[in-house]
């Protein structure tokens, strides 16, 4: 035992026996003032101060040794969570803890928006499509990439910036790949304005839900466009760098900069994940002086794009469900600590009174002490379910802390049965409660 708990339990003892003494003396002067009234208003007295000693006593009992050992016996009958071993188990087992989680929003317009969100981020797992988004400046060439992609003509191409407010998507076909395809053109970035960081704003958020990112380049890779892409691949967005327009750059210029844009991107992607295209070659006049435009120049992009569409399908699949998810997540807790710390408010309220009149009506010191302390352990257990966390009364009247009162301290609040309650890493407002994190 810990030396500060053992002085505490002296100093303690020393106070009780120091009130067991004065309650003897209050009890013989008690009897004395007895002896001078009616017998029989001295019975009820004697009868009410008996009643209610054994009404507390019981109390008492319950809370510090019956209910325990209830709690014990549950705590052990209580099965750790089994963690899914593949991504796409690990997608629908977040999935069914995200919306189990928000069965507890007590707010119906937020939980049923919350709800309809989890329900498109399971269709999106169910039909197994894949959203490939492109992301860079206006004038990165975008837009002539998905043109030369689909073979056809699906959106404006030559203006510098601003071309494309909203995305478009479009589904395509890879020769080799037997899912579905989307080919999402993102808004420009990096534009002036407020529409621009309007549209800005658009694209990060189609990038985001993208299940792969193919940011496109028209030249070296500069400082503001390596912000964006990096915070992207921070959230962990799988991406190819893509090098377009290399028909008007020389042979030498070209292989230095892409050693440029691999050396800046090291440790982010792949030697191999930077990408050199032409996808809408400028027209060159011939010896014979006809012009011609050459056809873009995509095959090392497409075979790239199959090949990690082929391996890392079902993962860039899940890994953006669970990514999808996590953000809903924590949007949800975000609502539900808001929720519990209502909760919570209203409880210390409630037992601030019922502490108040049990010290009021117990006229014996010792008597009312103990009340208070069940009272406090009481409170302490109904703040921990509110906040999903499994306090037993002997916690609640040691050194277990309210939710959220240290976070520095783990462990100091066991996770209860909610099935919901593994998907936020463990928190209880706050608290460390120990739980895993589902994904795996």
């Amino acid at each position: 035992m810990p030396l500060a708990r053992l002085i505490a339990l002296i100093l303690g003892i020393c106070v009780i026996l120091g009130m067991v003494i004065w309650l003897i003396d209050s009890l013989t002067r008690l009897s004395g003032v007895l002896a001078m009234v009616p017998p029989w208003l001295a019975s009820v007295l004697v009868g009410l101060l008996v009643a209610l000693v054994l009404v507390l006593v019981g109390v008492f009992c319950y809370y510090f040794f019956i209910l325990p050992r209830q709690e014990s016996k549950r705590a052990r009958r209580r099965v750790a969570p089994k963690a899914p071993v593949e991504k796409t188990e690990a997608a629908k087992e977040n999935i069914n803890a995200l919306r189990q989680q928000l069965e507890q929003l007590q707010d119906e317009v937020s939980r049923q928006a919350l709800i309809s969100r989890s329900r498109e981020i399971e269709d999106s797992l169910a039909r197994g499509e894949l959203v490939i988004a492109l992301f860079g400046t206006g004038s990165s060439g975008k837009t002539s990439l998905v043109n030369a992609l689909m073979g056809r003509i699906v959106g404006e191409v030559g203006a510098t910036m601003g071309t494309t407010d909203m995305g478009a998507s479009y589904r395509m076909k890879i020769k080799g790949v037997d899912r579905e395809i989307l080919i999402t053109d993102t808004p420009g970035i990096l534009e002036a304005g407020n529409a621009g960081g309007e549209r800005e704003n658009r694209a990060r958020k189609l990038a985001a839900d993208a299940n792969l990112l193919l940011f496109v380049l028209d030249s070296d890779l500069r400082q503001s466009e390596f912000k964006p892409l990096t915070e992207l691949i921070a959230i962990g967005k799988r991406s190819i760098v893509v090098l377009n327009k290399i028909d008007r750059l020389a042979e030498a210029d070209l292989e230095a900069i892409l050693g440029n844009i691999r050396s800046k991107l090291k440790g982010y992607v792949g030697p191999t994940d930077v990408v050199a295209i032409s996808a809408n070659p400028q027209a060159i006049r011939l010896n014979t002086g006809e012009v011609v435009t050459p056809d873009p120049d995509i095959l090392p992009l497409i075979r790239h794009m199959a090949a990690v569409v082929r391996a890392e399908g079902d993962d860039l699949l899940a890994d953006n469900i669970l990514l999808q998810s996590q953000r809903l997540g924590d949007e949800t807790r975000k609502l539900i600590d808001s929720q519990r710390r209502r909760q919570a408010e209203k409880a210390v309220d409630r037992y601030k009174w019922i502490g108040a009149g049990a010290v009021a009506v117990t006229p014996l010191p010792v008597i009312d002490l103990l009340a208070t302390a069940a009272v406090n352990a009481q409170m302490v257990v109904e703040i921990g379910k509110i906040y999903g966390c499994d306090i037993t009364p002997d916690r609640g009247r040691g050194d277990g802390h309210f939710p959220g009162e240290d976070p520095g301290e783990p462990g100091d609040c066991q996770r209860g049965g909610d099935p919901g309650d593994d998907l936020f890493a463990g928190e209880c407002g706050g608290v460390d409660c120990g739980a895993g994190d589902p994904g795996g």
